[in-house]
């Protein structure tokens, strides 16, 4: 059984985006990207930040957390501005 352990698919879903949009502006064969959907495979730490860059999220945003933690009093720094 595969662990989810990055939310790829559902954030694609959720800015209704398609795993072939993704392919394209990554250059990569969308068989890639079907994999890191399915959770078959996952990407590396660089191409995971590209991703949330071209979905505009923070990269914490695609990856399922270990714990159930929260980080609701940390600082959240997206595209240079902080939102404390």
């Amino acid at each position: 059984m595969n662990e989810d352990i990055n939310r790829i698919k559902t954030v694609l879903c959720e800015k209704k985006k398609t795993n072939k949009w993704l392919a394209e502006q990554l250059n990569v064969n969308p068989t890639t990207v079907s994999k890191w959907c399915t959770n078959t495979s996952q990407p590396d730490l660089y191409t995971l930040r590209s991703i949330a860059s071209l979905l505009e999220v923070d990269i914490r945003r695609l990856i399922n957390p270990t714990e159930n933690v929260s980080i609701a009093n940390e600082p959240i720094i997206i595209y240079g501005i902080k939102n404390d």
